[in-house]
């Protein structure tokens, strides 16, 4: 008898959670139209749906790079400002085709003149193809020219999330500094 009752409250939680899901998500395969707002360089707010650009992946905010000459700049902060400059305030329609783990629709979306704006970001040097070849020549292009992150020296954002996590999680603590001698 528990055990029913248990399943019969386990099936009851997935069956609300699978109806609050849909309610509070498009659909996957949903248009997303309306003015975006920038969150960081490949996240964006439209509509009142957080969406991640898919295919790219940009700085983070607090990142830095290197320049030609090796001396260090904010790169994340130059990609989300360069994407604020790009949008300029003009409506954005999105094709969402999923969600990643924290629950950001994934999508590709496009500028009122048809434009892709993942491509562009890339294509502008503030973001790298990300798990898909998608947008592999718009990388190489702005590789070769050298044009925003590629002008000098960058890691990886998804490796440089990788060290960052875990420096803070591995970083041993200091050690107290030394007592001043005592007088005698």
């Amino acid at each position: 008898m528990l055990l029913l009752a248990l399943v019969l409250s386990v099936h009851a939680h997935r069956r609300a959670m699978v109806q609050w899901a849909a309610v509070s998500y498009p659909r996957v395969h949903r248009e997303i139209v309306g003015k975006a707002w920038v969150i960081d360089g490949d996240t964006i707010h439209v509509a009142r749906m957080r969406i991640r650009l898919l295919g790219i992946d940009a700085p983070e905010s607090d990142q830095t790079c290197g320049d030609a000459a090796g001396k260090r700049w904010y790169c994340g902060h130059a990609a989300t400002h360069a994407l604020i400059r790009h949008l300029a305030g003009h409506r954005l329609r999105c094709a969402a085709s999923g969600f990643d783990r924290y629950r950001r629709a994934l999508a590709v979306c496009t500028l009122p003149d048809g434009s892709d704006l993942n491509a562009w970001l890339v294509q502008e040097g503030w973001a790298l193809a990300y798990h898909s070849s998608l947008y592999r020549n718009q990388e190489a292009e702005a590789r070769a020219a050298k044009r925003g992150i590629w002008i000098g020296s960058f890691i990886p954002p998804w490796e440089w999330r990788h060290r960052h996590r875990h420096a803070t999680a591995f970083t041993p603590p200091t050690a107290p500094a030394a007592a001043p001698p005592a007088n005698r």
